[in-house]
């Protein structure tokens, strides 16, 4: 499958506005208007208008950067099959850009629903052990009064009395003649008869909804999740657009992440890494008891296996490095200070470096001497 910038012949940076004008130029000369019969002029208009769709909206755009054709996929996309589809999706591109269209005629057409854009923030401990949120949305919902017709019980629609259903009008002289998009029906053939008073026509009513969000052990922060079909409903029995939640994971006092891994900062007595100890270590699982052995120097590092966060998908975690902090006391009582010093006197620490070790330093100074250019 092509890459989708490479079908439009933008760069992956381009913006929104190179990206429409470069599927405007695509759609109008391999529209099948003009290309009548030609298979291959149609599947380069269905490609041409698949990448369009992709590269266009922001979320799907995201997806497809990150995780290309497959990521898209998943997430729910299909691309479009026949002509009509794309017609239905956007085809009022070429009203907005050279005011005419090609083919879009006939009866009211189902349209699908609008995507929906939501965010939500959690805990580090949230993220490691999910959580279900209620996630209020700003959704719409069929009209109950008209079932999402969009017309006054009892009426219906109506062949449109200005383009006598063809939902295009047509000018010029017998050498070029152009058609543009009927302004009393806006290209359906068809209008309403008299619009629903409850809906005035639209077919849906506000109805904010809330739904329970799961939020699966090992998020990260910037994740985006999808729910297919949660977004706005339908007209006409159209599908329902789909919901993409992006997730915030907030800083922790404790713990930094990196990856699946998560670090931390374990401060000890002096004492304690020059004698050995058994300290208390908090995790994201409850508190662990962690050795630490005779000697244990500023900076030293202990990992702890299967103690960091959950791997996204998959049964295991990530670990816990532990890093060592020894804190050196500010203020010593005189009788902390005598023992210091005491203590420094027994080891050997306290007293000058014997000559032996100046005639040793001075004989490798007269080697690298010698050696220096």
């Amino acid at each position: 499958m092509r890459d989708y910038y490479e079908i439009l012949g933008v760069s992956r940076k381009a913006s929104p506005e190179e990206i429409k004008k470069a599927y405007r130029q695509l759609a109008l000369k391999y529209h099948p208007d003009r290309n009548p019969g030609d298979k291959e002029a149609e599947a380069r208009f269905r490609e041409a208008a698949e990448a369009y769709e992709a590269l266009s909206n922001p979320d799907k755009r995201s997806i497809y950067d990150q995780f290309g054709h497959e990521g898209l996929r998943r997430s729910g996309y299909q691309g479009f099959t026949r002509p009509e589809d794309i017609f239905r999706a956007f085809g009022g591109i070429f009203d907005e850009f050279l005011n005419f269209s090609f083919g879009r005629r006939g009866q009211p057409e189902e349209e699908a629903g609008e995507d929906l854009v939501a965010s939500v923030t959690i805990t580090l401990e949230e993220a490691a052990h999910g959580k279900e949120v209620g996630l209020e949305l700003p959704r719409t919902k069929i009209c109950p009064n008209c079932k999402g017709s969009g017309a006054k019980p009892g009426t219906g629609w109506i062949t449109c009395p200005v383009c006598h259903g063809s939902g295009t009008l047509s000018h010029g002289g017998h050498l070029f003649r152009f058609s543009v998009t009927c302004p009393e029906c806006k290209g359906q053939g068809q209008r309403l008869e008299s619009p629903c008073g409850s809906c005035h026509g639209s077919g849906k009513i506000q109805a904010p909804t809330t739904i329970s969000l799961k939020i699966p052990p090992g998020v990260r922060s910037g994740s985006q999740l999808f729910l297919a079909g949660a977004g706005q409903p339908g007209r006409r029995g159209g599908p329902a657009g789909n919901l993409y939640v992006k997730v915030a994971v907030e800083g922790h006092p404790l713990f930094e992440r990196d990856g699946d891994d998560l670090l931390c900062q374990l401060p000890i007595r002096m004492t304690q890494a020059a004698l050995g100890a058994k300290i208390s270590v908090p995790t994201l699982w409850g508190d662990i008891n962690l050795t630490i052995p005779p000697g244990t120097q500023y900076g030293d590092i202990f990992k702890i296996p299967g103690k960091g966060m959950p791997i996204l998908q998959s049964a295991g975690r990530g670990d816990l490095i532990v890093r060592i902090r020894v804190i050196i006391p500010r203020k010593l009582t005189l009788f902390q200070k005598r023992l210091l010093r005491q203590f420094d006197r027994i080891s050997g620490h306290g007293k000058n470096p014997s000559p032996g070790f100046f005639q040793k330093l001075y004989g490798r100074f007269r080697i690298c001497r010698i050696f220096d250019p």
